[in-house]
């Protein structure tokens, strides 16, 4: 472990208000602060920041810990890699063992094998035995400069030469199989994942090569499909990255052009159009928005034409709505995708397209109409109810006014009808997203069932569990009581046991009980469950007496639970059991 007086001083320069505002605007509440969670999609704050211990706790998903945890789950870091990177902003120097670094060890092997695994599919590329995937990429139009801009390649049509070559290197079976750079089959052989497909190197944002994407040629067997993409691994999260933004982070700072596919990510770099990046194998998500949000100040979506990519272009808007970024759409003309556009037209004329680009609002507005005969009126009383839906979904009052008069200039309906039908919609949407909070409250998604299935033992026992755990993250002064009187062994689950311990363990040996003790040894999601525990009502005005409740509950349900996992013992051992419990119960009342 980190020693603690240096995690301290770590903590003491990256204090937890400051930290968090760099990604998340925070308003004051109290004495707290709350904002929109980074971590999942909400619209009515439930983050919540507590300067006072130095914590952070989201009411809709359950995130929750301190600066450290944060700093990892906001940059995908784990524990000791969000550590370096805050004592290294703060110029603090960390001693170089007395930690367990494995995890950490593990992710630079992984950066290791996929480096000289993307030089493996480069140098074949470029040779002889690549000529067919290097004529490939040439006929697409790229130079041999974009090439090896980004580091493209190809595999080899074999099972096994990647295998050699990197155990040649000197790497373990176990770690390519990390890496995903290499599978195992039901037999238990191993073989490369990747045979006879140009190779696209997946590089984050910090310029480590994490995964790969594999394209099938054209005309072949796609076995596996026309992708074969690194699954997530220790240092790689499909839906964290995208393709191209370790180039496009330098250049971006005014817009981001998001497009669909790797091909048209290089396309347009090779055109000029730096700022261009794409989802990786998936959907657009809201880990991806919230990594450009830091970056640029506008996105224009620039996915395919077809009713697939609308579909896409809705849903990354929907997603795009609470990061503060403009959001504009460009429909590429005649259905086809960015990088047939550019070969065919050119720069100047894509430069001219994306200064077409439309905003969200027109975009959506445009799609309504399509399929809809508006030279009759039964067309046109059909399409302005769906822009009516449109314009009622925009929260800013002079957008909505703006694309009212629009409508109704165009399609000759009075200004009153249409504004008076829109605010109809608004008042519905309002009760819908009332009643939506309300279900939230009652049953919120994330739930203590989630973080520990055990509780479903004793639904008793375990509150008597978190509620004693409460007490003791608030009043560490009585856990002599509660060591004395309640071992760790009568715990009645695992989660809060270890929890219980930790909390012994931290006291017995001088420590305090700051956040970052459990944050090196519980998953983030039981940290979260911790800071949830510290920062409730649960101890109450009274926690000594609260305490002494707590282990009597503890106690008592840990023999009830004890007694009835003996029920296949004979008839004379159980009224045995049962009696002891009930002797132990008088006991304890004289």
């Amino acid at each position: 472990m980190i020693p603690e007086d240096i995690i301290n001083e770590i903590k003491y320069r990256n204090d937890i208000e400051t930290a968090v505002s760099a990604y998340v605007n925070l308003k004051r509440r109290g004495k707290n602060l709350v904002g929109l969670c980074p971590f999942h999609n909400e619209k009515t704050p439930s983050f919540t920041v507590y300067p006072e211990n130095g914590s952070f706790y989201c009411f809709g998903c359950g995130a929750g810990g301190d600066v450290f945890t944060f700093t990892g789950l906001i940059e995908n870091l784990d524990y000791i890699e969000a550590v370096k990177l805050l004592a290294e902003r703060s110029g603090i120097a960390l001693p170089q063992d007395g930690y367990d670094d494995s995890m950490q060890k593990l992710k630079n092997t992984i950066y290791d094998i996929n480096r000289d695994t993307a030089r493996f599919f480069h140098s074949y590329l470029m040779s002889p035995d690549g000529k067919w995937a290097l004529d490939y990429l040439t006929e697409r139009g790229l130079t041999l400069k974009t090439i090896k801009h980004f580091g493209l390649g190809a595999a080899p049509d074999s099972f096994d030469m990647l295998i050699k070559h990197l155990k040649e290197k000197g790497y373990r079976e176990s770690d390519m199989l990390a890496a995903n750079v290499v599978g195992k089959s039901q037999r238990g052989t191993l073989y490369d994942r990747f045979r006879k497909r140009v190779i696209f190197p997946i590089i984050n944002i910090r310029g480590n090569i994490v995964a790969f994407s594999g394209r099938a040629m054209p005309g072949e067997d796609k076995q596996g499909g026309k992708y074969v993409n690194t699954s997530d691994t220790p240092v790689y999260k499909k839906s964290e990255n995208l393709f191209g933004i370790n180039f496009a982070k330098s250049v971006c700072s005014e817009r981001v052009i998001l497009v669909e596919g790797n091909m048209d990510v290089i396309s347009l770099h090779q055109a000029g159009f730096e700022n261009t990046v794409a989802p990786l194998g998936t959907a657009f998500t809201p880990e991806q928005a919230k990594m450009l949000a830091r970056y640029t100040k506008e996105i224009v979506l620039m996915l395919d034409s077809d009713a697939a990519g609308q579909k896409a272009v809705r849903r990354a808007s929907g997603i795009l709505e609470n990061t503060g970024l403009s959001v504009r759409v460009v429909a590429v003309p005649d259905g086809k995708d960015p990088d047939e556009y550019i070969k065919k037209n050119g720069p100047e004329r894509f430069a001219a397209l994306l200064e077409g680009a439309v905003s969200d609002m027109e975009y959506k507005l445009l799609c309504a109409a399509q399929g809809i005969d508006l030279e009759s009126d039964d067309g046109r009383l059909k399409y302005l109810s769906a822009a009516a839906e449109i314009i009622a979904g925009a929260d800013d009052i002079m957008t909505r006014d703006i694309y009212i008069g629009k409508m109704c200039e165009k399609y000759g309906v009075s200004r009153t009808a249409l504004t008076s039908r829109v605010n109809e919609l608004r008042k519905r949407n309002r009760v819908q997203k009332q009643k939506k909070e309300i279900s939230d409250i009652i049953r919120p998604r994330f739930t203590r069932d989630d973080i520990n299935p055990e509780r479903r033992k004793s639904l008793k026992g375990t509150a008597a569990e978190e509620t004693l755990i409460a007490v003791l993250l608030k009043n560490p002064d009585f856990y002599k009581t509660a060591r004395e009187q309640l071992p760790p062994e009568k715990m009645i689950t695992s989660l809060n046991r270890r929890i219980y311990e930790t909390i012994i363990d931290t006291l017995d040996s001088g420590g305090s009980l700051d956040i970052s003790v459990f944050a090196q040894k519980l998953l983030p999601a039981e940290v979260g469950y911790v800071v949830s525990l510290q920062n409730g009502e649960k101890a109450g005005k009274n926690p000594e007496i609260v305490l002494k409740d707590c282990i009597g509950v503890i106690l008592e349900e840990d023999m009830m639970i004890e007694a009835s996992e003996n029920t296949g013992n004979s008839l004379e051992d159980w009224a045995a059991g049962l009696q002891s419990i009930i002797d132990k119960k008088s006991k304890g009342k004289g």
